[in-house]
């Protein structure tokens, strides 16, 4: 996950990066006769790291610019809250402030996605960042109950 202005930045040249170094090796694998099917099977790892890398460069902008997709399960609310805070242009360090704790403290909740958070402390951090949410429940099929 894209946390940083500065993470965003790296990523992005990470992107462009690593589509030179694909084409390059895509060449050289045709070079010494490899099929479109072998190449292709190599390239896998490199080619879903390089997706993954783009979907997080792509949520970084999205939150950025405030578009906030809802979420269906609790467990996501750890990218929202960071999402939140990204939107409002907060630093891991402003937001602790806020908190009274440290940026520390705040930089290792990012890093593992707020896991594990309580509905307590996922209220104090939206308080802070002077932001709220709607929750809405999906009815099941009484059948299904």
């Amino acid at each position: 996950m894209i946390r940083t202005e500065r993470e965003y930045q790296e990523a992005q040249k990470r992107l462009l990066g690593d589509q030179e170094v694909m084409a390059a090796q895509r060449k050289r694998m045709g070079e010494i006769g490899l099929s479109e099917e072998d190449i292709e099977m190599a390239m896998e790892p490199a080619v879903s790291f390089h997706l993954q890398l783009k979907e997080e460069v792509e949520w970084y902008e999205r939150v950025k610019s405030g578009d906030f997709q809802p979420i269906e399960y609790l467990n996501e609310v750890g990218h929202l809250l960071v999402g939140l805070r990204i939107y409002l242009g907060l630093s891991q360090k402003e937001l602790a402030g806020r908190l009274g704790v440290s940026e520390a403290q705040v930089s290792r909740d990012e890093k593992n996605e707020y896991h594990g958070i309580t509905l307590e402390r996922a209220q104090k951090i939206l308080e802070a960042l002077k932001a709220g949410v709607e929750l809405r429940v999906k009815k099941p099929s009484r059948r299904c109950a």
